[in-house]
Order: structure tokens, then C-alpha cells, then sequence
């Protein structure tokens, strides 16, 4: 999808600020458990820095939008800021919408599983992350001629006089599966 209008470049600036000089932004709704924790602090230990949080500058000083809890693991170590020039409306709405906007991309399994497999960590935390989200992964059953429709043969639904609703049935042959209602 490619746009028809021009998008405008709010970025202003990246530089480097200790973390604790950076405001916490007092509208943040996300909370970070231990466990997220340990795992964002052994990634940085793991790999260091390969993005930025995001800030606007208010009066009182860099106002975070983004990486809170990067800020928060950081102390007075500098971290990358991208400095952004929005309004405080502005500033609310990426901060409503940068997590949600993330959550709603698809899952292609099958790449996932790929690259959870060649991943070796070098922390537990992160360790025990993937394989939370390994975990996640669902073995579907191969799809196509690979797949027995015998195992439906015998099996019928019927109503049942006593409840009404409907059960299945397994046939004489004793094929299938569920409640037995044969007669």
C-alpha cells in the first residue's frame, strides 16, 4: 500500500541522553513484569542497543513517548533518543497507539518456528521468553491429500430424545469416535 499524500518526517534529531535525565510520560498505561523485565535487561546485555526510544521536548525536559522501561533499566548509563517535534496531543496518541498498532500484525508460524530454532540466548530470561513464545506455536495438521477423511466414515450426527441436542454416532462398525448412541 503506498500513500498518495506526502507523509511528514517528525524525527528532529537522534542523540544520546542519560536515561535518567529522560521524564517518564505520566500517561503511560503499560506496565512491565519482572519477567519482561529480565528479559529486555538480558537482551541489552546480549546485544546492546539497535533502537531508539522516543521523546518530545516539553519544558521541563525530554518527555518519553517510547522505552520507558529502557529508561527505567538504564539508570544514568545514555541511551538513543529520537526527538520527535509533536504536540502534547500528538505525543498522546503515539503513546495510545505505537503497542497496539505492533499487536495487531499476523503471525506467519511457520517463519516464526524457523527463526526461534536458530536462536541461541545468551540469558535465561531470554531463554524462558522463547520458548514462551515457542510455545505459542501451534502444530496444525498438514493440510491437503495428506490428510485420512476415513477417519469421518460411520459417524453421524443425531438428536438425542433426552436433552435435544445433537451427538454423534458411531455407526456398527464401531468407526469414529464420541458418545455411542447406537441402538
Amino acid at each position: 500500500m503506498a500513500f498518495d499524500v506526502q507523509i511528514r518526517d517528525r524525527i528532529k534529531e537522534l542523540k544520546r541522553v542519560p536515561a535518567s535525565e529522560l521524564l517518564a510520560n505520566p500517561k503511560n498505561w503499560r506496565r512491565h513484569p519482572q519477567p519482561q523485565q529480565e528479559a529486555l535487561a538480558g537482551i541489552l546485555q546480549q546485544i546492546g542497543f539497535a533502537d531508539a526510544v522516543i521523546a518530545r521536548e516539553t519544558d521541563d525536559g525530554l518527555e518519553l513517548i517510547d522505552g520507558h522501561l529502557r529508561q527505567e533499566l538504564m539508570g544514568d548509563q545514555p541511551v538513543p533518543v529520537l526527538v520527535v517535534d509533536v504536540t502534547a496531543e500528538e505525543a498522546d496518541m503515539m503513546l495510545a497507539t505505537l503497542d497496539p498498532l505492533a499487536a495487531m500484525a499476523g503471525t506467519d508460524y511457520d517463519a516464526l518456528e524457523s527463526l526461534l530454532m536458530a536462536l541461541q540466548p545468551a540469558n535465561e530470561a531470554v531463554a524462558d521468553m522463547l520458548r514462551t513464545i515457542s510455545e505459542g506455536v501451534p502444530e496444525l495438521p498438514p493440510l491437503g491429500p495428506e490428510i485420512d477423511e476415513s477417519i469421518a466414515d460411520g459417524i453421524s450426527l443425531c438428536e438425542c430424545p433426552e436433552c435435544g441436542h445433537e451427538h454423534h454416532r458411531i455407526d456398527a462398525t464401531g468407526t469414529g469416535w464420541g458418545k455411542d448412541d447406537t441402538d
